[in-house]
């Protein structure tokens, strides 16, 4: 874990940026980077019934401008927050969530998974996949989960 990156899964939310602070302290504990990750669901659409709308193509060009913009700007607040010898690496996935949380830890080697917890309780958490606890009981590294 001290010499390896720590993976920080967000979707831009207010739980993830939260996360994120965590990330952000124990990166600079250890001295490490952090490894920011964002997977994007694919795009679906309803047949066509003669009304316009994006194409799976533009929508998917849209997902990705929007994934990278918001990426850019956590980046600059997180640079903020960490020593100049420390650096930021960013990744934006298509696909389950859970599958690219694991394969990026996985190819980076990372030592820690930062993740929030979407902190639904009783039939909410049942309807609802918690991906963070998914990930905390299949990942081959400690993960810390933040609500």
């Amino acid at each position: 874990m001290r010499t390896r990156h720590i993976l920080c899964p967000t979707d831009f939310s207010e739980t993830a940026e939260h996360a994120l602070g965590y990330a952000i302290e124990m990166a600079n504990l250890y001295g490490v980077d952090i490894r920011l990750l964002h997977v994007k669901s694919s795009p679906y659409g309803a047949p066509d019934y003669r009304i316009v709308v994006d194409s799976p193509a533009e929508l998917l060009q849209d997902q990705e401008a929007y994934a990278n913009e918001k990426m850019q700007d956590i980046i600059a607040e997180v640079r903020e927050q960490m020593p100049n010898d420390l650096m930021v690496h960013t990744s934006v996935r298509s696909g389950g969530v859970l599958a690219q949380v694991l394969e990026e830890a996985e190819e980076h080697e990372v030592g820690m998974i930062v993740i929030a917890s979407h902190g639904h309780t009783g039939l909410s958490h049942l309807l609802s996949p918690n991906i963070a606890e998914a990930v905390a009981n299949s990942a081959k590294c400690p993960v810390l989960v933040v609500k």
